[in-house]
């Protein structure tokens, strides 16, 4: 089902979809997904998809509708920490390795071996030598796995200054999103050029005929989100697969020969709902 493969990006729309309009586009869009997956466990084909960008650009809520419905078995979740003193003296691209898919897999990295090309870069945590080296042997490495079969998807998450800055002020005030704002993104606000400049480099080198980037338009996240989606799918050749059918009997079979035992010998979980009901529990 690819479709056409436009250039033509998201840039220059300014009014918002509404709200029904992109809960049912995207439920479509989850669907059409799923039936990636299928055609994945039936072909053995292995998908990876990479969500670069700077922080609060939005990759992670679309990560998170992109798999709400397909199975972890199938479709996995690559967000690595900071390597360890280990893998510090690895070759860099050595602990992404063991991540890849098998047969009939999908790995979307949450941030990838392209940490080396931004925050690594930027805030010095790699010399100058080791950060020309993985400009030099990205493409290389790349083309091993297309070369392998696996269809890779490289997607930048482009926020402005200002949505930027916006959505770290309300994660401040935010108690389930706190978390996601750490001093090292304040240091992004900071560094802005730097990273631009950084995001510049790293798009010569690698944004490459067999591997492109393909940039998303991310200050409104719902957009981002359809946009990303939609293109995704517009770049893999997949088809329906005919699953068996499976026929429910009308009722539970009883042998008569089950006794189920008395509820006093498990410990149950306390009903806190019946305190939120009040007088109608």
């Amino acid at each position: 089902m690819a479709k056409d493969k436009s250039k033509k990006g998201a840039q220059g729309t300014r009014v918002k979809v509404a709200n029904d309009v992109y809960e049912a586009e995207l439920f479509r869009l989850q669907t059409e997904l799923v039936k990636v997956q299928e055609w994945v466990r039936h072909t053995g084909a292995r998908i990876v998809v990479i969500f670069e960008g700077r922080d609060a650009a939005g990759k992670g809520g679309t990560i998170k509708r992109m798999s709400e419905y397909l199975s972890p078995r199938t479709a996995r979740i690559a967000a690595l920490p900071a390597p360890t003193e280990r893998e510090r003296g690895q070759w860099y691209f050595q602990r992404y390795i063991e991540h890849l898919p098998t047969r009939g897999e999908i790995v979307i990295f949450d941030r990838s071996w392209y940490n080396r090309a931004g925050v690594e870069k930027v805030m010095g945590f790699c010399t100058p030598q080791q950060h020309s080296l993985f400009l030099r042997q990205t493409p290389v490495f790349e083309r091993m796995l297309i070369d392998d079969g696996i269809l890779l998807r490289k997607y930048w998450f482009s926020v402005s200054e200002e949505e930027q800055l916006r959505r770290f002020r309300k994660r401040l005030s935010d108690p389930v999103r706190q978390w996601k704002l750490s001093p090292m993104d304040l240091e992004s606000v900071f560094r802005w050029e730097d990273y631009s400049r950084a995001k510049d480099e790293m798009m010569v080198h690698t944004d490459l005929p067999e591997s492109p980037w393909y940039v998303v338009e991310s200050d409104s996240k719902k957009h981002a989100r359809l946009n990303m989606m939609n293109h995704l799918l517009s770049t893999i050749d997949y088809h329906d697969v005919d699953r068996p059918k499976v026929e429910l009997p009308s009722r539970v079979a009883k042998s008569g020969q089950y006794e189920r035992p008395s509820r006093e010998l498990s410990t149950y979980v306390p009903d806190h709902v019946v305190s939120l009901l009040g007088d109608n529990g």
